[in-house]
């Protein structure tokens, strides 16, 4: 058998390694001053180019590590990162942060953000109108983006960010009671009738003084009447009525599905 001459593998081995160097990128920020980082990286922020501007701050936390700067740059990282779309790396940016600096005067912008990014996802819960299945729906998003809120609004009551805090965990929790209703009209009009007595409870014991609340009776009502429950759904009509004389589905008024509740326009 013939042998490669021992050089000659030395020198392919060589210029493997030497192509392999020389296909490194080039670290542009090496000779970079750390104000200078981030000057760079504000401006891909502001220009929209988000996939851009995670790496700069990225590098930034590194370069300013233990000082305002650095912290600033997690911050900023976590809006871009929500801003692309990468909300599962956003949250975990701004756990990191909080559970880091638990005493910054920026921690209530954090569980803003933190409450946003969540808050995005929470649209999921209008996902119905393209006739997706309700019942495979998770709420978690929803839920999380509350409890940021929540705890922004009650530690910081006086934040910047408090009121539109107190104003999302109102729209959270009107959504998540007629996401309940919304389940259980879909179970009602499949024939699963104990289904949807379940869920229509359901939104009625965990919210109160929300606008799907009458819906939910409604649902009780055509229920019980389907399950030939003739008593339960007379109560559950005296209830409605004494609740919502003037309501839609009081008077008869009912919303088409031309002109759902959602739309205001």
């Amino acid at each position: 058998m013939l042998r490669a001459p021992l050089p000659f593998i030395t020198a392919l081995l060589t210029a493997g390694l030497l192509a392999g160097c020389s296909s490194t990128p080039e670290d542009k920020t090496a000779g970079w001053s750390p104000n200078r980082i981030y000057s760079e990286a504000k401006d891909e922020l502001s220009s929209g180019a988000f996939d851009k501007a995670v790496p700069l701050f990225e590098k930034l936390e590194g370069r300013a590590a233990g000082t305002p700067l650095a912290q600033q740059a997690q911050l900023d990282k976590a809006y871009a990162q929500y801003k692309s779309g990468e909300k599962a790396q956003a949250i975990a940016t701004l756990d990191r942060f909080m559970k880091l600096h638990p005493a910054s005067p920026a921690l209530d912008y954090a569980l803003y953000l933190k409450g946003l990014v969540n808050f995005n996802d929470n649209l999921g819960l209008f996902s119905w109108i393209s006739q997706q299945d309700l019942s495979e729906r998770d709420q978690k998003a929803a839920k999380d983006s509350f409890e940021s809120f929540s705890e922004l609004a009650t530690r910081f009551p006086d934040s910047r960010y408090a009121k539109d805090s107190r104003q999302r965990m109102t729209y959270i929790v009107n959504s998540l009671a007629q996401y309940e209703v919304h389940v259980a009209r879909y179970y009602y009009q499949r024939g699963a009738y104990v289904a949807a007595i379940g869920r229509a409870q359901a939104s009625l014991a965990d919210y109160q003084g929300v606008p799907a609340l009458e819906e939910a009776l409604y649902i009780l009502i055509q229920s019980y009447d389907a399950l030939g429950m003739t008593q339960l759904r007379d109560d559950a009509r005296r209830v409605m009525e004494a609740s919502y004389p003037q309501g839609v589905y009081a008077t008869g008024s009912v919303k088409t599905k031309s002109n759902p509740w959602w739309k205001f326009w």
